[in-house]
C-alpha cells in the first residue's frame, strides 16, 4: 500500500514561493515593469525554473488571482451549503469574506481587474471565479423566494449581475486614495439586502 503524502512536494513549495514573490513584487511594481527574472530571483530561484511551473509572467498573475479567489470560493461553497441560514444573513457573510480578500489582497485583485480584458489567461480565471461566486448566490437569492428562471429579473440573472456590480465597488474603493473596502461593502451588502428584500 503507497504512503499517503501529507507534505506539500519540493515542486509545491516553489510554486507557492514563486506566487509569494510576484504578489510582493505587485506591491511594487505594475504587472508591465515585473519580469520573470524578478520573480524568480525573489522566490531564490532560477528564470528557467521558474518557466518550469510557468510559461510567463501572465500565467503567475493568473495563478495568483486563481489563489486568491479560492479563499473567495471556499466562503461561498460554505454559504450554498448552510441552508439553515437566513439569506440575508449568508449573503451578508459571503460579502465580508470578498472585502477581507480584497483587503488582503488588495495588489493581486486590483492586478485582475485591469489585466483580464488585456491577457487571456487572466480574464479567464477572473471570469471563472466571479461566475462560480454567481452560481452560489443565485441559490442565496433561490432560497430568498426569488424565481430562477431564464428572465432578466430571475435569481441568475440578477446573482450575475450583482457579482459584477460587487466587483466593480470592491475594486473602484480597492484604488482610491482613502481604500475604504469597509464602506464598499457595507453599501454592497445593503444592495443586495434590497433585492432580497423584494
Amino acid at each position: 500500500m503507497g504512503r499517503r503524502r501529507d507534505a506539500p512536494s519540493k515542486g509545491d513549495l516553489r510554486e507557492q514561493a514563486l506566487l509569494d514573490a510576484a504578489e510582493e513584487l505587485l506591491e511594487q511594481t505594475s504587472l508591465e515593469n515585473l519580469t520573470v527574472e524578478a520573480i524568480a530571483q525573489k522566490a531564490g530561484i532560477s528564470r528557467g525554473s521558474l518557466y518550469f511551473y510557468f510559461g510567463s509572467k501572465h500565467e503567475v498573475l493568473a495563478a495568483l488571482v486563481e489563489r486568491t479567489m479560492r479563499t473567495i470560493r471556499a466562503h461561498a461553497e460554505a454559504t450554498a451549503r448552510d441552508d439553515s441560514a437566513p439569506p440575508v444573513e449568508a449573503m451578508e457573510r459571503a460579502v465580508r469574506a470578498t472585502e477581507e480578500v480584497w483587503r488582503a489582497h488588495s495588489t493581486v485583485m486590483r492586478a485582475a481587474v485591469d489585466y483580464s480584458a488585456l491577457h487571456p489567461v487572466i480574464g479567464a480565471a477572473w471570469r471563472g471565479t466571479v461566475e462560480r461566486f454567481a452560481v452560489t448566490m443565485t441559490q442565496v437569492l433561490t432560497n430568498a423566494g426569488i424565481p430562477d428562471d431564464d428572465g432578466p429579473d430571475g435569481a441568475s440573472a440578477l446573482a450575475a449581475a450583482l457579482c459584477w456590480m460587487t466587483e466593480r465597488t470592491f475594486y473602484r474603493a480597492a484604488c482610491a486614495p482613502d481604500g475604504d473596502l469597509g464602506r464598499a461593502g457595507t453599501t454592497v451588502s445593503e444592495i443586495w439586502r434590497r433585492v432580497i428584500a423584494g
